[in-house]
């Protein structure tokens, strides 16, 4: 009987055949942390401990309230980059780089058969290129600092396979809102989630990361991408160590199977105050609202704010409307900047934010006040996610977003397409 992609590269790291529900313990090749790093700092002295057994592992990326929004903030800010420099830890990002699934991304820690440990649970962004990457705790995290080693549950899979070309207008955000509607966003817990199909191979790796990054709100353990042509275009450009490309097994055992076809799927949007509230945008067209944003870790790329831009082009927001653009990286926004992008959007009267992870989280930027609504592209839309705790958030596409932002009121993005 063959492994799924989970078991095979567990089975790696744990020197032995291991199955779906065993627990095995390992020792990943990079563990990722960000602005919390400050309280896994205050956990990893607790233990005595005077040096971290391996710091070439650790990457701190700061982006959860970059610029320090106050005093609190800017002292966790101190704290890491003392113990930084105190450790010797070469993988440190300050508040220039960007959010950090991002910046991971670029840098090239996300290989394809690598095991990455993050203290955020958007850590299952990296499946996109073929790594298994799963989101742990502050005190697992200071633990692997310690000891560089950690127990997990090895994931039963759950296997996607994504058919047909989407439509006009329907994009990477809108087929994986479709499923997390469909299936409930406890569908896949602590389950591995395996997106396949000619669909899938037919995403860009940016939309992968969508998908990826997005299957956490199934309450997924990792989400993967069978790594293709594309997968190894972009790391021959960056890939800085060697890889190995690790694949399921034809005959692998999976928890189901289920199967999507896109060709007849419209853009999507989940309705407060749940992820999986979703429905077609034709059902909620014209809801109005007070603040849009666009960017993030779940839509902050090039591709995302090209599309963005192409409906704001020559056009101007509606004056209800405060709009946000956030590019996910710096190495983002130049590029956007160099396309002409930042332009558009300062022209059609957007508000550009500098990369980080600004108001996705509700600590600064963009805050709601009671009442108010935004349509946003990130990836929560719980009470208090962005504030207010009697706001509401609506999470949808790039093209939904921008589309509704010059109407000022929820669009279907068709129409400017």
């Amino acid at each position: 009987m063959g492994l799924t992609f989970s078991e095979k590269v567990l089975s790696r790291k744990a020197g032995r055949t291991v199955r779906a529900g065993d627990v095995i313990t390992v020792a990943p090749d990079y563990y990722l942390s960000h602005d919390n790093s400050s309280a896994i700092i205050g956990e990893f002295k607790k233990l005595g401990l005077k040096k971290v057994v391996a710091p070439g592992k650790i990457v701190i990326v700061l982006d959860h309230i970059v610029p320090a929004a106050d005093e609190k903030y800017a002292q966790n800010h101190k704290v890491i980059r003392e113990f930084v420099a105190e450790q010797g830890i070469p993988n440190f990002y300050d508040i220039q780089a960007g959010v950090c699934h991002q910046v991971f991304s670029e840098a090239s820690f996300a290989l394809p058969g690598r095991v990455i440990m993050g203290s955020d649970s958007h850590t299952t962004t990296y499946g996109a290129f073929g790594a298994f990457s799963a989101g742990i705790g502050r005190t697992e995290t200071a633990s692997l600092w310690a000891t560089d080693e950690i127990w997990l549950r090895v994931p039963e899979t759950l296997r996607i396979e994504l058919s047909g070309k989407p439509p006009h207008g329907v994009y990477a955000k809108d087929i994986i809102l479709k499923i997390i509607g469909d299936l409930g966003a406890d569908r896949a817990n602590y389950e591995a989630v395996e997106f396949a199909g000619p669909a899938a191979a037919d995403l860009s790796l940016a939309s992968r990361m969508v998908l990826t990054n997005m299957a956490a709100e199934m309450g997924a353990k990792n989400g993967y991408f069978e790594p293709d042509d594309k997968t190894l275009e972009w790391l021959r450009a960056r890939a800085k160590g060697d890889y190995e490309i690790v694949r399921s097994d034809p005959d692998a055992t999976y928890e189901a199977i289920l199967e999507y076809d896109v060709t007849a799927l419209e853009p999507q949007i989940a309705c407060p105050h749940t992820v999986d509230n979703v429905k077609p945008v034709t059902a909620v067209a014209g809801k109005t609202f007070d603040q849009a944003l666009i960017g993030t870790c779940t839509n902050g790329r090039l591709e995302d704010l090209e599309v963005a831009a192409r409906i704001f082009k020559g056009k101007k927001i509606h004056p209800r409307v405060r709009t946000l653009i956030l590019p996910a990286s710096r190495e983002v926004y130049l590029d956007a900047l160099k396309k002409g992008l930042i332009e558009i959007f300062l022209e059609a009267g957007c508000v550009m934010l500098n990369p980080g992870c600004g108001p996705c989280l509700g600590a600064h930027e963009g805050i709601l006040a009671p009442g108010e609504v935004v349509v946003g592209t990130s990836n929560r839309n719980f009470k208090g996610r962005m504030g207010g705790r009697d706001s509401e958030i609506y999470l949808a596409s790039p093209a939904t977003v921008a589309a509704s932002a010059l109407e000022g009121k929820i669009t279907d993005p068709r129409m400017y397409l």
